[in-house]
């Protein structure tokens, strides 16, 4: 698997823009270079399965902590994989408070741990980075925009062509306050970007809590003049708190 990509890389490319109206997004979580995206991708079912695991939420939580805490003391731990491991404890035992803060004029944005990957999706010798974010309801992006109880979700696949109509790219999440759990399909009906990059996106009943997100699978893109590029993406981890 291909190695990170440079903070420059990631920050040059992060805007997309949406009709009518844009989210105020912040800048993605920089992979330096040198640390494996897939390294950090590997947390992602992990991170999942344990919260999903056991039917006591109570012992969930404790579990999946017991887990993450075991993997900080694990010797010559990257400190950027260390630095994710502390925000998803922070996030799962309330030390790291409620949601991400909120842009002037725009809607509340959590955005995913760190980019993602998705090899040849661009061209047979160039890889993409993917960027993920959630908007905790109600927001009126994107659209037709998370009621109360509902999170919208966001990919982008920055660099590549207009998406097809056709994707293979969803959101599974569980709500670890309540253990309801949920598959979103992410799609290009909203039409985000219909020119390109590859923006896709979906809103899942999540229900009130905090919410934990895997965006994983593949996309397909139409460049001009060109056959479709369809290529998988290494699963990216969210987090945030639904009112």
């Amino acid at each position: 698997m291909r190695r990170g990509v440079t903070a420059l890389a990631i920050a040059a490319a992060a805007t997309f823009a949406v009709p009518a109206q844009a989210f105020a997004q912040p800048t993605p979580p920089p992979v330096p270079e040198g640390v494996p995206i897939d390294a950090l991708a590997s947390l992602a079912p992990a991170i999942i399965g344990a919260a999903a695991g056991p039917t006591d939420v109570a012992d969930g939580q404790t579990a999946l902590l017991d887990q993450v805490r075991t993997l900080l003391d694990t010797p010559g731990i990257p400190p950027e994989i260390k630095s994710t491991l502390e925000r998803v404890i922070t996030f799962l035992d309330g030390s790291g408070g409620g949601g991400p803060d909120i842009p002037q004029n725009g809607p509340v944005i959590a955005q995913f741990l760190y980019p993602t990957l998705g090899a040849g999706c661009i061209g047979p010798d160039s890889d993409a980075i993917g960027t993920a974010l959630a908007v905790p309801g109600p927001a009126h992006l994107p659209p037709p925009g998370p009621a109360a109880g509902e999170a919208g979700f966001v990919f982008t696949a920055l660099g590549t062509a207009p998406a097809t109509d056709q994707q293979g790219l969803s959101v599974d999440w569980i709500n670890i306050d309540t253990q309801q759990r949920g598959n979103v399909p992410l799609t290009n009906q909203a039409r985000i970007n219909p020119d390109g990059p590859a923006t896709l996106s979906g809103i899942g009943h999540t229900g009130s809590g905090r919410v934990l997100a895997v965006i994983s699978g593949e996309i397909t893109t139409q460049p001009e003049g060109e056959a479709p590029i369809t290529c998988s993406f290494l699963p990216v981890v969210g987090m945030f708190h639904v009112a």
